[in-house]
Formats: C-alpha cells, structure tokens, sequence
C-alpha cells in the first residue's frame, strides 16, 4: 500500500469491493484501517483464509515482484489469479505467467498510469495475461479506472510491454517541455514561465496534462524551482523500452535521448532537469 496501492484500496472499497490489504509497515495498514475500516494484515498467510477462488494484485516495484509471488503461492491454490500492477519488465512477466501456469495459477499483468491521482479516482490500464480471468474480472477493471480507460492486449506480457512503451515515450514528451522551457529560461526576454506554461495549456497544440503539471509545478514550488533538485531520478521503463526498439532493429533517438539525460544528470544537473524532476512530482508523487 504505496502511493498507488493505498489510493487503489481507498477506491475499491468505495466501489463495494471487499478488500483484504497487505503491508509490511504497520504505519499504513494502522492508517487505512482507520480511515476506512478495512481489515489488514502482516503476513502473506493470510490470504489463505480468503475463499478461492481467490484475486489477488500485486503494487510493489519489479525487484521484488518474484520474492513475492515466491512467498505468496504458498497460500495460493489452483484456480486462485494473481494481477502484477506495477512496472515489471514485460518478459519478467511472459516468465512469471509461465511458472504460476505450472502451479495452476492463473495471471495477468496490468501496467497502471494516471499516478496516485487516477490510482484514486479513475486509472488508465493496459492489460495482458489469462484472457477469460480478463473478461471473469471486467468488473474490477470498470471500477478502477475511467470511462473506457481500459484494454486488454493479449498473451502474457502485453500489457507491461505496452505500459513500458508508454512510459518511454512519457520520457520523450517530459524531455522536450523541459528542454523548451530552460531554452525560454535562458533566452534574452524575461518571461514568465508559469504565464507561458498556463497559455500553453489552454488551447495551444501542445495543451496536455503534462503541461498543466509543469504550471501546477510553478505554482507550488516558484518559477525558478528552486528547491527542486536538477538531478533527475529514473526507473526502468525508459532503458527497457531503448532496449526491447534496438532488438526490433528500431531506432528511437527521442526516447534513448531523454534517457541518457536522466542519468548523465546526476554528474550535470540543470534547469532542465529542475523541471522533469518537478514533473514527476506532480504526476507521481517522487521526490523533489
């Protein structure tokens, strides 16, 4: 129960959903007990007093996903169905859809955007795996996420190749605002980059909700970020997604690019960079 697993609970339960909640920190289960009155617990063995066929989803980071999935088949039966929501390596997951097949359980893998905020009030998910635990759980995926905010993409894999590939190109679209807005920073005219970053964002061709983030970005931490690091922090989807074009012989210099940025700007941080860290922040709740 992360920023997304804790905000996903807080909707299923809204939506009528019994929900049992797993967390290693007493802290959120203690907190979301209380908001809601939902049952926790602390231990994975838990979920064998679930009745089967038992849904089980998964929110945690893609390292740990197989220490997980490890200690939660021990209480898992045939027939019950795991959901991986988080940002796993799609192969990891062709994989990991192939050894809970052997157990007799089935899986999907569902790569979840919107952040915290369409964790909690409506998510876009791409999703791939078992296709009739898909349509036997269409219900769940209604209640999730928005208005026809939802597919299913096929075998195993699927839906994190496709949330891969859409985090990929988050990198190239976050990179070019950033680089456009520290080229007005630096230019000759004193412009208020919060006034053009609200211009952009009404009625302009590259109004999106990326734009509004930035102003919202402005608004709370200055126009001149100042408090914002300019080392930008990065997860795996951007490198997976450089990796999976060049073995489809594809090149994608927008995406490699904003890529490399992220990492080389631990050595040379920038304002550039100020404003993608922003960014993050504000879709995702990471750190400044």
């Amino acid at each position: 129960m992360g920023k997304m697993g804790y905000n996903m609970v807080l909707r299923l339960h809204e939506k009528g959903h019994e929900v049992l909640a797993y967390n290693r920190s007493e802290e959120a289960r203690k907190e979301i007990e209380k908001e809601i009155g939902i049952q926790t617990v602390a231990s994975l063995s838990e979920f064998k007093t679930l009745p089967a066929p038992r849904t089980v989803w998964l929110m945690v980071s893609n390292n740990a996903v197989d220490q997980v999935l490890k200690d939660l088949l021990l209480n898992l039966d045939k027939g019950d169905t795991v959901i991986d929501g988080g940002n796993s390596f799609y192969k990891d997951s062709i994989r990991r859809a192939k050894e809970l097949q052997s157990k007799g359980v089935h899986f999907l893998d569902v790569g979840v955007s919107g952040g915290p905020h369409g964790a909690r009030n409506g998510a876009c998910m791409m999703i791939g795996g078992d296709k009739k635990e898909f349509a036997r759980l269409k219900k769940l995926f209604v209640d999730l996420t928005l208005p026809d905010s939802f597919k299913f993409f096929g075998k195993a894999g699927a839906g994190h190749f496709v949330k891969m590939v859409h985090n990929g190109i988050e990198y190239g679209m976050m990179q070019a605002i950033a680089e456009g807005f520290e080229v007005m920073k630096k230019s000759e005219f004193s412009l208020n980059l919060k006034e053009v970053a609200d211009l952009y964002n009404n009625g302009s061709v590259i109004e999106s909700r990326l734009v509004g983030w930035l102003e919202s970005g402005f608004k709370k931490y200055g126009e001149n970020l100042e408090d914002v690091s300019g080392t930008v922090a990065h997860t795996g989807e951007g490198k997976w997604t450089v990796e999976a074009a060049k073995e489809l012989g594809i090149e994608t210099p927008i995406i490699e690019g904003s890529y490399n940025f992220r990492v080389n700007s631990s050595k040379k941080p920038s304002f550039a960079g100020k404003i993608l860290s922003t960014l993050r922040n504000q879709f995702g709740g990471h750190s400044v």
